[in-house]
């Protein structure tokens, strides 16, 4: 698979391990490795300078907040890396992925609408409960006549450095319109109702600690029928090294269509995209046996 200079090589698997995982049927290592070059490929888009000659001319806040969600995706697929690769803190990821989910679907319902407003939605939207708590420290300082506290002083300092980076005024946060939630995003994107029930809500099981996330992760049934506290042993399943990586390739062909000014560079990116998804989906495929035959009947 041919990549474009400076991109880093994709992985390469020695004859060995592809024999072992297929007698095996676990491709769980080849999965690993792609999700690692995802993750790096990620980072070596977030970190295109904003003056590139390939870059179109956008406004530099917007820039930042593609550029910054690119390298959240980043971070947080190596810190899973990190914790995954010996097999334990599967409870710990599955939570992780849901954030990175929600930051490619952000970053592609932004690139795709290319529209200032909804960039100053996207930035408000954060900002509001900035607003809010400052609200609340001035109340407390006009119940004490005045009198502001170090730690008051210091929080009110912060918020203000938040919005003074957004460039928006705290009159354009407040009138601006509520961001869409992700369901309506991937409406908007045009992608299934499945995705969203999978990738956010299913995601959520594992942030907010429902019971379907307690019987995956912390609880296991007892010999004699009872529920008891899970061993750290959970590992990391092979389909997020698979969706995970998919939404930030997804993430990233939107952010190349709106942010590279040449076609065909932005043709040449994303068919790198492409054949790196290609590549997982035949190892996808390949670990799936017989799972999208017909099931028997019962």
């Amino acid at each position: 698979m041919a990549t474009p200079p400076q991109i880093p090589n994709p992985p390469e698997f020695s004859e060995e391990l592809r024999k072992s995982c297929q007698e095996s049927g676990d491709f769980l290592p080849m999965l690993f490795e792609w999700y690692k070059f995802v993750a790096v490929i990620c980072n070596f888009f977030a970190r295109l300078r904003p003056d590139s000659p390939a870059l179109r001319k956008l406004e530099p806040i917007h820039y930042s907040v593609c550029s910054g969600l690119l390298n959240r995706c980043s971070r947080l697929m190596l810190s899973n890396v990190a914790l995954s690769h010996k097999g334990k803190f599967g409870e710990t990821t599955a939570i992780i992925d849901r954030s990175i989910f929600e930051s490619c679907v952000k970053l592609s319902w932004l690139c795709q609408n290319a529209d200032p407003n909804f960039f100053e939605r996207y930035l408000a939207d954060g900002l509001k409960s900035e607003l809010e708590l400052k609200s609340e420290i001035e109340k407390a300082i006009e119940v004490r006549e005045g009198q502001v506290l170090v730690i008051e002083a210091r929080m009110l300092a912060s918020i203000q450095r938040h919005i003074e980076s957004s460039t928006l005024s705290e009159a354009q946060i407040r009138a601006a319109k509520k961001l869409p939630d992700l369901a309506a995003m991937l409406e908007t994107l045009g992608r299934s109702r499945l995705m969203y029930v999978v990738g956010q809500k299913i995601g959520s099981h594992h942030v907010h600690g429902t019971w379907p996330s307690l019987k995956q992760h912390y609880l296991e049934l007892t010999p004699e029928g009872h529920w008891a506290p899970r061993d750290h042993d959970c590992s990391t399943h092979r389909n997020q090294y698979i969706y995970i990586s998919l939404a930030v390739l997804d993430a990233l062909r939107s952010f190349i269509d709106y942010c590279i000014e040449e076609p065909r560079e932005v043709d040449d990116f994303i068919g790198l995209f492409d054949s790196i998804e290609e590549e997982i989906m035949k190892i996808m495929k390949a670990g799936d046996g017989n799972d999208f035959d017909p099931a028997p009947a019962t």
